[in-house]
């Protein structure tokens, strides 16, 4: 440490550990602003392979070119006041970021999912990154003048900066996330970033006046926090009930009022997991009737059942209601919990709070029904839908066994990863059909899909099956349309994904648009946010 702080001219010490400070930090920070990133515009545009390659893309760029004019001022302003002034600059900008957020949202959203989320991303945190990005050649600069060992301190300097990267991404993804709104985090960077600079020119140049820089964040972090509402142009009102940021996504409910009538959603990365009636219980969203009625009717003295992916919890709980043993298995702690609080969710069988992957391959249960119904973003993950993946399933299954699988999926136009996740279930599964959930007739040909599959032959579900069945009157269609089947002509492009090659997160780029599409159509932007 002594050759670094002979190098910082006549300085004190107190400045070299002032500056070692100062790229921990600012590494750090780095990274809480692109892990953060993801739940900052993941409502509106999912957390697809796409956004995550917006958010790096960009974080990347701003840094480059940050590096670059970085280093050009140092050269020409190598004073600390600069430094420490694009510091405060930098903090300044990231205080905004949960302001600039709405609008900037509103406005790319019109340019679609790819073009949109870069964009999104370009202007909420590329400037902060960009400024970010010239600390380090600045730093540099400062502690190299004079110095002999310039390889050393440059490499000192980097493994600290390297050092704080990896703390800001791991307090982040294990801590920050789980226990404060994303809104605080980002104050949070804000107020330190201030604080940096704050400190310096008290420390150092003693201006001390400048503190007061630190009332201001300290003071918009304490603002907020309250449930959000909203009133439609029909006169519903939506109200957020829950909403908390976990480990593996933004989890709300919210409850939309109209009259006498209620009725209540989980969303999950903005994406709607289920809907309930809060009077009946009954699900006023059709494909969770396929998932039940047709298992049961194919199987009917079935006696255990394995959901994977619990969303608000309607289908395992229907299955506890006709007497068969359900366990389940979901990622995340928090949407139990909320499916038990707001949606009624009792199970006799076992919650794993566990992937699903490793939980099928960990098992040693044989069940009579296996549903999956699992999402993330606005995909199912491909490590569930390989062949290999399917394949454990297949282990899990019974004699008589069945299992159902939800999709959104295409059944009319740019149906390859449609007609490819059909084509890999069939080879592991001799019997698969088609259900749709929506009337083939009507509209674009996307929408939800059930997909059943066994090992033994199915026999045709007839339409009047439903009826023995209750169903919502917001879902009435499962009344006319129960049981419509479709298969994909023989020739339709298609491959078989496999561990090694599953582009499942890449195509259907305009699925994924019309969902998120539908979602900021019916959802008030209030209550996405």
């Amino acid at each position: 440490m002594s050759e670094i702080a002979m190098a910082v001219d006549s300085r004190p010490r107190s400045f070299v550990w002032y500056l070692i400070l100062t790229a921990l930090v600012c590494g750090a920070l780095v990274m809480v602003i692109e892990v953060l990133g993801s739940r900052v515009i993941g409502p509106f545009f999912g957390v697809s392979l796409f956004v995550w390659t917006s958010l790096i893309t960009v974080t990347l760029v701003a840094l480059a070119a940050g590096y670059a004019v970085g280093g050009h001022l140092a050269d020409r302003r190598d004073s600390p006041v600069y430094l420490y002034g694009i510091i405060l600059t930098a903090g300044l900008l990231t205080l905004l970021i949960p302001f600039l957020r709405a609008p900037v949202l509103k406005t790319c959203l019109s340019l679609g999912l790819r073009t949109g989320a870069f964009a999104s991303a370009s202007l909420l945190f590329g400037p902060t990154l960009f400024l970010l990005g010239c600390v380090s050649p600045y730093i540099i600069r400062i502690a190299a003048r004079e110095m002999r060992n310039i390889g050393r301190t440059v490499g000192v300097f980097y493994a600290i900066s390297t050092v704080g990267s990896f703390v800001g991404t791991v307090c982040t993804g294990f801590v920050l996330i789980a226990f404060f709104r994303v809104d605080q985090i980002f104050l949070v960077v804000g107020m330190l970033l201030v604080a940096l600079a704050a400190g310096y020119f008290a420390l150092f140049r003693k201006k001390a006046l400048l503190l007061v820089f630190l009332l201001l964040p300290v003071f918009m972090l304490f603002q907020g926090g309250e449930s959000r509402s909203a009133t439609m142009p029909d006169g519903t009102k939506a109200t957020e009930l829950f909403a908390k940021e976990t480990f593996y996504g933004q989890v709300k409910v919210v409850e939309y009022s109209l009259g006498a009538k209620r009725t209540r959603e989980l969303m999950l990365d903005g994406l709607i997991q289920g809907g309930i009636d809060t009077a009946t219980g009954l699900s006023v969203y059709e494909y969770p009737y396929y998932l039940q009625y047709i298992p049961y009717l194919l199987n009917p003295r079935g006696k255990s059942c394995l959901m994977v992916g619990l969303g608000a919890g309607v289908i395992p709980t229907w299955y506890e209601s006709m007497g068969i043993r359900t366990d389940v298995v979901d990622i995340d702690p928090e949407v139990v919990r909320v499916a038990r609080d707001y949606f009624g969710f009792r199970v006799s069988g076992e919650v794993v709070i566990s992937d699903a992957r490793y939980y099928l391959n960990t098992t040693a249960k044989k069940y009579d029904y296996v549903i999956l119904d699992v999402f993330s973003g606005d995909t199912t993950p491909g490590h569930v839908l390989s062949r290999e993946a399917l394949e454990v399933i297949r282990e899990r299954l019974s004699g008589q066994g069945i299992v159902a699988v939800n999709l959104i999926g295409s059944i009319k136009h740019e149906t390859f990863m449609t007609a490819s996740i059909i084509r890999t279930i069939k080879e592991v599964f001799p019997y698969v059909r088609i259900y749709t959930c929506f009337d083939q007739a009507e509209g674009d040909g996307a929408g939800n899909l059930a997909v059943i599959a066994s090992r033994q032959p199915q026999r045709d579900v007839r339409p009047e099956e439903a009826r023995q069945f209750p169903v919502h009157p917001m879902a009435a269609s499962v009344r006319q349309i129960f049981g419509m089947t479709f298969r994909f002509p023989e020739k339709t492009p298609a491959i078989v994904l496999t561990d090694n090659y599953n582009p499942i997160d890449f195509y259907d780029v305009w699925l994924k648009e019309r969902v998120r599409k539908g979602i900021v159509a019916g959802v008030p932007f209030e209550i996405l946010l």
